[in-house]
């Protein structure tokens, strides 16, 4: 049991859930490597939504809202921690939800779709993929059809460099929620939300909902967005915060 008041209550609840996944077959081991890598990455950024990342929240919104096909990819990290926002951000946002493992077995693939299911989903793709991404050989390349292969807007969270520059390459638009700025997925993805995952999806989905009856022109606007400014910007501010926590160094 992990007291409420503990000052790491939201990080220990975050571990319990994705060592659950583990348990349930649903995260691998590595996973909860990656999910400590970007954890340190928080501390660097003070654990908040900081203004970079609410300038990217926004202009993703705008980008989901003008796709006409856009799908959210998701792995076993996030179907642990937050199946229920994906869920809602899909509703909300008119997309499909994909299974896309790098650790992929079919049994792994149909687990996380089910609690998918459970968390209110209609649809989920990826369990039986029937395509592939072109120049990528790692399990990541077997995609939906109807889902990521047909995409021109792709939302995919926890570093993932490979994918992103392959689906780039394809002409899709990736938009990363992703803790490390200096990542390969962060730098080359479309637009970065450099934040932790479960801040990020209900901003996400409730600045879906406050966008919506924005015209195309504007909508056009806000997505457009100057990635490489926005992440320099994010590295300002942990450069700031580093200054005032260490002022002697």
């Amino acid at each position: 049991m992990i007291p409420r008041d503990h000052p790491r209550y939201h990080s220990l609840v975050q571990r319990e859930k994705l060592v659950r996944g583990y348990e349930q077959g649903i995260a691998v081991p590595e996973g909860l490597i990656a999910h400590g890598r970007g954890e340190a990455f928080d501390y660097l950024i003070g654990e908040t939504t900081i203004p970079p990342a609410r300038r990217a929240i926004r202009a993703a919104a705008a980008a989901l809202l003008l796709a006409s096909s856009p799908v959210i990819s998701v792995n076993g990290n996030t179907a642990s921690l937050c199946a229920e926002q994906l869920v809602s951000l899909a509703k909300t946002a008119g997309a499909k939800l994909e299974v896309n493992l790098f650790y992929r077995s079919s049994d792994r693939a149909r687990r996380i779709a089910r609690v998918l299911r459970r968390a209110g989903a209609s649809e989920v793709l990826g369990v039986e993929p029937e395509a592939e991404i072109p120049d990528l050989s790692s399990q990541r390349r077997l995609v939906s059809r109807r889902g990521i292969y047909s995409a021109d807007v792709v939302l995919l969270a926890v570093e993932d460099g490979d994918r992103t520059e392959a689906l780039v390459e394809m002409g899709k638009r990736v938009i990363a929620i992703d803790l490390n700025p200096l990542s390969r997925t962060a730098r080359r993805a479309s637009i970065t939300i450099v934040d932790e995952v479960t801040r990020a999806l209900p901003l996400l989905t409730e600045e879906v909902r406050s966008l919506r009856g924005l015209d195309v022109a504007k909508l056009r606007k806000l997505a457009s967005f100057d990635n490489s400014a926005n992440l320099k910007a994010v590295l300002e501010h942990i450069s700031r915060r580093l200054t005032e926590l260490c002022p002697d160094f």
